[in-house]
This record gives structure tokens, sequence and C-alpha cells, in this order.
């Protein structure tokens, strides 16, 4: 439950909060369910309590928070905080899961033995698993209105002056279109922009139609009081050859209008156009973050110029990898990422670490993203309900239900964390419980339980429940939030603490091993398949299997045509368990609050090491050193559950005390 709803404007004398484009929107762009945005954005951003869990450096300007966009822009319109320039990838509504590459670790036993004969290492082959973090599958509906209210925040927390770049594929940006129109004002349109994603190749070539070759991507301003700085591409050779072909001493140049001499190198180049020629990410590129809808730095390097000057404030809040924020950090930009799934802001964490940026992160407190992602969270909801259970003479409405002594079987509605129309508990879900899901419950039942994690307005829901339920079941509302704050992640830490340092013994991560076991068993049962080749018409073996992504890469992160002919090797993980541990953050300053971290390594998926955020080509020794006396630790998986751990007064064996997980 928020704390308190901000509005998207400020109220006028009258005490109205209706917009006027919300008429235009009704009357422009039409489809199911939208008077619901309309009550959900008068009624103003939800506000949610705010922790920051870590400061690196002292710059409190930029700020990395885990959250949705809207409890984000929420926290920053009660700070009173403006942002300049706004760049969102949102989901695309295309109908795809996205997953997040786990790979397993090399075990640091091995770099003993590399020492002890002093030779190098081969790269062994990089054994990996796939985990959701989130589905990218909406009804058109839905999605419209989330993204509308999500553009509605968004723009409450712009400055007068700021711009917005908005990026979207074909599947819906053409409605977002019309919905930015009514959000901002079509005379606040500026350009329509084609990212021309250069060759693609593998599962993203082979279609049966034109490669799709292109995202877009809509400019707007708030106001005709905006930053622009035009950009220019460098000429190319050809061009030079063709247009500067005069010279004198000054160099070479060509003739504008009254004959008058452009030298070339007083030229800035061709303006850049609305197409822009920036390819991909390549796999092999220092900048790659092994991150799904990774986006380019160049991409963003010329959006933050073209709309952005030193010192100013640039937003992504659907921030994925931290590209937003790494690139203004560059380029002397202040920045605040967002974004929903903890690894997401690991990633950016580190990543902006690497650079020597200096930020806060904070946590949202809106029960959502406890665990890595919503995905995730949603998985655990039924363990994580007291006696909870499936129940086969429910139907999918309920969760399940509980089996009460006095009240016989008790069912369980749990709001869909990946279906946003189901957040908020409101009136007519309530009126659908009352006559249609409870009518079709056993005779005998007389309670049900209704989980929520933002409501409309309770003392008018349980009027409402009062007045119109008549039917002999008792109907408990429940702030889902108050299960979710009081759980605690169990990774295993063995490890001996000496003078200087801290040497792992043994780890153990229940939820991860139930996740490899998972996918070994998955790959097991297909394995047959996989194996049998078929001859093609040009005489080739091929698998009948296809496992392969957009990219062109197979389930293990590898390029297709290398892996068709592959057996499946199952994953197994060694006695001590060492490879599952991706870093390792000490903190000697603080023994509870704001995390500080004085030391930390951080293990690559090859094994080699960044020290306090410096990369290395050091191998992980199962180690890690101290000067100063650590107060905490944190322990970080390798799928992203960080585990931290106080340092008791004695210096033996194992005596950090396992503590919540963040």
């Amino acid at each position: 439950m928020p704390i308190k709803y901000i509005s998207h404007i400020p109220n006028t004398v009258e005490g109205q909060a209706i917009l006027d484009n919300f008429v235009r929107t009704r009357r422009v762009l039409r489809y199911r369910d939208n008077d619901k945005v309309f009550d959900r954005v008068k009624r103003g951003l939800p506000l949610y309590e705010v922790e920051k869990i870590e400061s690196i450096g002292n710059n409190p300007k930029n700020l990395v928070i885990r959250g949705e966009c809207l409890s984000a822009c929420a926290y920053l319109k009660d700070k009173g905080i403006k942002v300049d320039l706004v760049y969102i990838d949102p989901p695309f509504a295309s109908g795809a899961d996205y997953a997040k590459k786990v790979f397993i670790r090399r075990n640091p036993k091995l770099a003993e033995i590399i020492a002890k004969e002093d030779e190098k290492l081969n790269i062994e082959e990089l054994r990996a698993f796939e985990e959701k973090m989130y589905g990218d599958i909406w009804n058109k509906e839905d999605y419209l209105n989330w993204m509308y209210e999500n553009l509605m925040a968004i723009k409450s927390i712009m400055s007068d002056t700021a711009s917005i770049y908005v990026h979207l594929d074909w599947h819906i940006g053409h409605y977002v279109k019309i919905l930015l129109d009514e959000v901002f004002g079509e005379v606040y349109f500026r350009r329509e922009i084609i990212w021309n994603k250069g060759n693609l190749f593998g599962y993203a070539a082979s279609t049966d139609n034109f490669v799709h070759g292109h995202d877009v991507i809509f400019y707007y301003t708030k106001s005709f009081n905006y930053s622009f700085n035009k950009q220019f591409d460098e000429y190319t050779e050809k061009y030079i050859s063709e247009r500067f072909i005069l010279s004198d001493k000054n160099g070479k140049y060509r003739l504008q209008g009254n004959n008058q001499k452009q030298y070339l190198k007083d030229s800035k180049g061709i303006p850049t156009s609305s197409v822009w020629d920036i390819s991909i990410v390549n796999v092999m590129a220092n900048e790659n973050m092994e991150y799904s809808t990774q986006k380019p730095e160049a991409l963003l390097e010329r959006i933050i110029k073209a709309s952005s000057n030193e010192s100013m404030l640039v937003a992504d809040f659907f921030g994925g990898s931290g590209v937003t924020a790494k690139v203004s950090n560059d380029l002397k930009r202040n920045f605040i990422h967002v974004d929903v799934g903890v690894n997401s802001i690991q990633t950016v964490r580190d990543r902006l670490k690497q650079v020597n940026a200096e930020f806060d992160i904070l946590d949202v407190k809106d029960g959502v993203s406890l665990f890595r992602n919503p995905v995730q969270t949603m998985d655990k909801l039924k363990s994580l309900i007291t006696g909870l259970r499936n129940e086969d003479s429910l139907d999918n409405f309920w969760e399940g239900a509980i089996n009460d002594s006095k009240l016989g079987l008790v069912p369980v509605y749990v709001p869909n964390l990946l279906d946003h129309s189901t957040k908020v508990l409101d009136i007519p879900l309530i009126n659908r419980i009352i006559n249609e899901a409870i009518p079709d419950l056993p005779d005998n039942t007389k309670q049900v339980i209704i989980y929520y994690i933002d409501i409309y307005d309770e003392k008018e829901l349980l009027k409402f429940i009062d007045e119109y339920n008549i039917t002999d079941v008792k109907i408990v509302l429940r702030d889902l939030k108050e299960i979710l704050d009081e759980v605690v992640i169990n990774d295993i830490i063995e490890f001996e603490v000496k003078e200087n340092e801290i040497e792992f013994i043994k780890f153990i991560s229940d939820r991860l091993m139930q996740k490899i076991d998972e996918y070994n068993q998955k790959k097991g049962l297909n394995g047959k398949k996989a194996e049998q080749l078929t001859i093609s018409e040009n005489g080739e073996e091929e698998n009948d299997e296809n496992n392969d992504d957009e990219n062109g890469y197979n389930g293990d992160g590898e390029p297709e045509e290398k892996t068709k002919k592959k057996k499946f090797v199952p994953i197994e993980i060694s006695d001590n368990g060492l490879e599952l541990i991706e870093m390792i953050s000490l903190d000697c300053s603080n023994s509870k609050g704001i995390w500080k971290s004085d030391y930390e390594i951080k293990i690559d998926k090859n094994g080699y090491l960044a020290i306090n955020g410096k990369k290395s080509k050091d191998f992980w020794n199962g180690k890690i050193s101290f000067e100063k006396k650590p107060l905490r630790m944190k322990v970080r998986n390798i799928a992203g559950d960080e585990t931290i751990l106080n340092f008791s007064e004695s210096e033996d064996k194992k005596e950090f005390k396992p503590k919540t997980k963040k």
C-alpha cells in the first residue's frame, strides 16, 4: 500500500485534477478499458517507502533506483527533482520472453593448479542456463493503458525545457505515437528517428519476409523552449574526394554561395539526418554486458549530446543494462537509472563503478520487486503464504486455498505481478469477486482472502463489500507487501577469517541448484531429440530442434552453426560450489544501514577478477583480502541473489551471521 498519492499536475484553484487531453484521448484513440487509466491518473502517482541501500562516491544527484517507473516518478516528484532529458526503451509488446544468461564461473581451485604449474589456462567451454526476466506479452489495451500512465508520470517530472525519446518497434509503436501526441501535444513532436541496426545474422535474418532491420524512436519536447545541439556526421572519403576538390595553402576547400571558400578543416561534417546507421552491440565488444535488449553506446551518445548539456540530468525509466547512465556519466551529465529487476541494478552498479561514477542506489519498497524480478516473485508467492496449496476444485481465478480448522477451505486470490491491470484492487474487481468468483465456490465456503499490492480506496471498498456482498462468504482484504517484506534469502557460506583475508571453503545455494537441476532435466528430456540429425537437401546434417534466439544464438549463448551437432552435457557443480559466486563486497565502515563497499571483487564469466571495479587478468583464488577489519560482508551469486552477513566480535571460523536479502 502506498504511503500517499501525488498528483501528476498541480491541482487547479477549484481542486480539479482532470486534464483536458483526456477528453481528446477519448475522441482520437478509443480502446477497451481506457476509462480505467483515466481514473488511476486522476488519483495520482503511488508513493512508496524508498530506502537508500548503497552509496558509491559523493554525488547524490546520480541515482540508481530499483522499482517501477510510476513508483520512481512518484519519489522524484515528491523530492522536487526535475529531469532535462528522458530516453526510454520500454517493452515492445512483441510477445517475446526475455531471459538473463547465467554463466557458471570457473572454480577458483583451478587457479591454484595454474599457479603451481605456471601454465596458462585454456578457456574451458562456458556453461550457462537462462532465467526468465520478464515476458513481453500484452494485449494491446493493457499495454496502452500501462504506457499512458507511465508517460503521464514521466511528463510530471520533466523540466519545462526537457526532451523525451521513446524507443519502440513495429509491434505497438504506431499506437504509442498517438498516446505521445495526446500526452505531450502534437505540436511538440519533433522527429521520428529510424535506427538502422546494421547487418543482421542467424535467426534474425532467416525470416521468410523482409529482414526487420530497424527500430523507431519518437522525439518530443515538453515546450517550444528546449535544448538541442545540432549533430554532424563525419565526411566519408568519397564525399571529400567528390566535393572538396580545390586546395590552396590553407588546405582543401569547396566553393559555397558567393564563391566563399569552405575549408575541410573548418567543416563540422554532414548534418545528422533522422536515419541513424548504428550497428547493434557486437558480442565481442567491450561494452557487451550479456544483457537482453542492450542498446549500443553510440546510439545513446547521439541522443544525449543532441538534447542535453553538461551537468543536466538524464533519466531512463526502463534502464536495462545501464547504457544511458554510463554514457551520461561519460559525457559529464547527471543520470537516473530505473529498473524493476535486481539484475539490471547489479549490472549497472558494476558497470558504473568500473568508470568511477559516483551515485546512490535506492530501493522502492512496493512489494513487487522483492526477488530478482517480478517473475521470480510470482513464482515464490505460494510458498510465502502460510498453508496455501493448490486446490483442484477451484478455478484459475484463485491462486489456491488454505485449509483452516474452523473455517474449512479458504480460497485465496493473489494479484498477478506480471499483469499491471491487476495491481490495483478496485470496485470493479471486488464486484467481479462478489458476483462471479464467489458464487462458483463450494457451498460450504465461509471466507475468502483477497491480497492486494495497491488499493484504490480501502474505506470505499469495505463500504461496497458491506452493501453489495449478499453472499454468506466473508471477504478479507490483506496487503501482500506485509508478507513479501519478511522474506529472507538463505545461501549458506562457509569461510575462514585470517589476519587480512577471508578464504571461502563452501557455497551452497538451494535456489540456484534447483534452477540447475530444472535445466538439466529439461535438456536431458530433450536430449534424444536434440541428437537426432537429419540430412538436408544439400546433403548436410541438420538438427531437428531449433532453440535459437533472435540473434542467431542457441540456448547456451553460442553461435548456432557451431553447436548444432553438440550433445547436451549436464551442468555439474563442484563439491565446494565456489563457482556459483559472482561478487564479494566488504563493508568496513557500517555495521548496518547504507552499504559502503571498501573492498570488493567480481568474477566475470571467464573467471577473471575485477578488483574494486578495476579489471584484471587474474583468476579468483577463492579469497578476498582487506587491510581494515570488515564489519559485514555481501556475497552475490551468479543469478543475482545477495546474502549479507554480519561480522561478530570473534575472529573464529564462520563468525559472520546471515542477515536479510535486499
